[in-house]
């Protein structure tokens, strides 16, 4: 996926969620297929954030079917539309690509104890 640069200014920052390595999140893009832009979700576990200023990029990684899939963001991409911060992980490593070779349950991410009192909050 090719990104005009000319698009971004590197003096206008846009406003980008807060969000870690270990985190899950929903990342809301637009793709133009034929001429026609649709909007799409991938929703997964943020295993790698690289680069600073313009040029960072994340990795987010989820399951589809049985079947790994990651995908790289560009940070400031036009394309996305927000980035949607759904759990807190709790990580010790900046890169998460062991979660490559695990498999199910194995594959999860622990939550952290802030995390767990707000879903009690909000459930009570």
């Amino acid at each position: 996926m090719k990104i005009d640069l000319t698009m971004l200014d590197p003096n206008v920052k846009k406003q980008v969620t807060e969000f870690s390595v270990g985190d899950t999140v929903k990342v809301i893009f637009t793709v133009k297929e034929e001429g026609v832009e649709k909007t799409q979700t991938f929703e997964g576990i943020v295993i790698a954030k690289r680069g600073r200023g313009i040029n960072s990029t994340f990795t987010v990684r989820k399951i589809s079917y049985g079947v790994g899939v990651e995908r790289i963001f560009p940070l400031y991409s036009p394309m996305i539309k927000s980035i949607v911060v759904l759990e807190r992980g709790k990580v010790r490593r900046a890169k998460l690509y062991y979660l490559r070779e695990k498999v199910g349950k194995e594959a999860t991410v622990k939550e952290t104890q802030e995390n767990k009192a707000t879903k009690i909050e909000t459930n009570q």
